[in-house]
């Protein structure tokens, strides 16, 4: 309850929550190049900047039934208008974990969520895990948004 009042002076919510989203403000993913972490965020962080988009590393896999679930979602459209204009930099838990992990993305749990500092590192806000089947997007949704909505624009 706390953080939630703190949260909302920060952002100057409406007395009903947290402000309101344009309803046509689509969450979209952006496949991570290959090549050093930090460096390729950067040059994310400029290009999503320039489109007034924020960014989140999304951590999944394949074999992950919520991952899987919440993927299909946002490719059906299903995100727009719940969480803001948002790019998720889309890495593979298995073949990318080496490479997350010395930029300091880790997780004991996936789909994982991570907002990059300005150096395209992993900064402390971070969200991961999520339920089985068919509720993982309703699971995920609100959680990233207060993650999103947490975070100063990057």
């Amino acid at each position: 309850m706390r953080f939630t009042l703190l949260l909302c002076l920060a952002l100057g919510c409406t007395k009903n929550g947290p402000p309101p989203i344009d309803p046509s403000a689509t969450v979209r993913f952006v496949t991570a190049p290959q090549g050093d972490v930090a460096p390729l965020l950067v040059a994310q962080l400029a290009r999503s900047s320039a489109e007034r988009r924020r960014v989140v590393v999304y951590v999944s896999a394949p074999w992950c039934e919520p991952c899987r679930v919440f993927h299909e979602a946002v490719e059906r459209g299903e995100m727009t208008g719940k969480i803001g204009p948002l790019d998720l930099v889309a890495f593979d838990a298995e073949p990318d974990a080496e490479r997350l992990v010395m930029a300091g993305y880790e997780s004991q749990f996936i789909p994982a969520f991570t907002v990059p500092n300005a150096d395209g590192r992993a900064s402390a806000r971070h969200m991961e895990g999520s339920v089985k089947g068919p509720g993982a997007t309703s699971d995920l949704a609100p959680r990233l948004r207060e993650l999103v909505l947490a975070s100063p624009a990057n």
